[in-house]
């Protein structure tokens, strides 16, 4: 009886890095998975005409339909709450993998909690949280969006790159970890 020779190893692939923030919470802040009681803000975050200035204008009835139906508990979209009143202030969501095989952050607050400092608290916190599971972290806003490059450049973000992205000039900032 012949034996039957070994199989060739299959190749594992190399997990993805955790990048996942689960619950976390800042001096005024706390992050977790959004929640169907958050729709309405959600909603309004893509389709507030000042939010949506720099990331291509509101997002169209049909559009939010399938957005609300897919936000609730999706990996990696974080609600910001402010814990002195669990009002929804805005979205931070990391997604590893989505730019040229790096995480990649963003971010929306409503324009009523603009100046406050809450995106950039939300924004540093998540930052340093996921820097732990990978190695670099990029975002992109668009070129003549000011606040949201001095927001990137504050939490340590450095210019990386300009190009062109859905019809407007984009620029790219990368930190690696320490």
């Amino acid at each position: 009886m012949a034996i039957p020779p070994h199989p060739a190893p299959v190749p594992v692939p190399a997990p993805e890095p955790d990048v996942s923030v689960g619950s976390l919470t800042t001096g005024r802040l706390r992050l977790r998975p959004v929640r169907d009681s958050d729709l309405d803000a959600v909603t309004r975050l893509w389709t507030d005409p000042d939010v949506r200035r720099h990331l291509g204008g509101p997002v169209i009835e049909s559009v939010v339909r399938i957005r609300r139906r897919r936000v609730v508990g999706a990996p990696g979209v974080h609600a910001v709450v402010r814990t002195e009143d669990g009002v929804v202030l805005g979205l931070v969501t990391v997604e590893p993998g989505a730019r040229d095989g790096e995480t990649e952050l963003s971010y929306q607050f409503l324009p009523e909690h603009w100046g406050r400092g809450y995106a950039r608290e939300a924004v540093g916190a998540v930052l340093a949280e996921i820097l732990e599971g990978t190695p670099s972290v990029v975002a992109v806003t668009q070129e003549e969006n000011h606040r949201s490059r001095r927001l990137l450049e504050a939490v340590g973000l450095e210019y990386a790159e300009s190009f062109v992205e859905w019809d407007a000039h984009q620029v790219l900032y990368r930190r690696g970890r320490a």
